[in-house]
């Protein structure tokens, strides 16, 4: 069966973006970058990989998942097919019809529809953002692969969500760790605790 990976950057006081949605106080370069870019080359938007000259297809992931905020990022940035070298699904109550050809949008019940996505045969599932929506889909996520950012940014976009607390605990264990010389530490976690229902 497939898997559901939230693959998302965070600052060390769990937040992925600030309340406006900018994500310009994480830092261009790095020496994490090459080396998480090479591993997972297909989490670069398209026109950034083709800047680059990569046409190399993913080995971890051939599907993509956004949020209707997450997915507005690349709208503003001039696509609204920001992954269009994989699948792409946009969920969101608020849109009224598929923002791009190439982008299916998913209006109710994710959770089901991830679970349908689970079942057909592919590649790994990512879930690109953002939190509100990795806090609907909780149940369903079996990795956490963390870019964690020596940064305190005191408020902002919570990694799952803000305001809802969970019936049971959701327990994950580190798979495997990584810390770059540049302070960011790549963490890999795996579920090892049943899904809630």
């Amino acid at each position: 069966m497939r898997k559901l990976t939230y693959y998302v950057a965070s600052t060390i006081d769990g937040f992925i973006a600030t309340d406006d949605g900018s994500v310009d106080f994480f830092p261009v370069g790095g020496d994490h970058v090459p080396v998480v870019t090479a591993q997972y080359p297909e989490t670069l938007p398209t026109k950034v990989r083709e800047a680059h000259g990569l046409d190399k297809p993913g080995a971890t992931f051939d599907t993509v998942l956004m949020g209707r905020r997450t997915h507005d990022f690349g709208v503003r940035t001039g696509t609204s097919s920001p992954y269009a070298h994989l699948r792409q699904f946009v969920v969101s109550t608020t849109l009224p019809e598929n923002p791009d050809p190439d982008v299916e949008l998913i209006a109710a019940d994710p959770r089901s529809r991830v679970r349908q996505l689970k079942r057909e045969p592919g590649l790994g599932i990512w879930l690109c953002g953002g939190g509100e929506l990795a806090q609907a889909l909780l149940p369903e996520i079996d990795q956490i692969f963390l870019k964690l950012h020596p940064i305190v940014l005191g408020s902002g976009r919570p990694l799952f969500g803000a305001g809802s607390r969970l019936p049971t605990p959701n327990r994950f264990r580190v798979l495997t760790s990584r810390v770059f010389e540049d302070g960011v530490a790549f963490l890999k976690y795996v579920r090892i605790s049943p899904a809630s229902p």
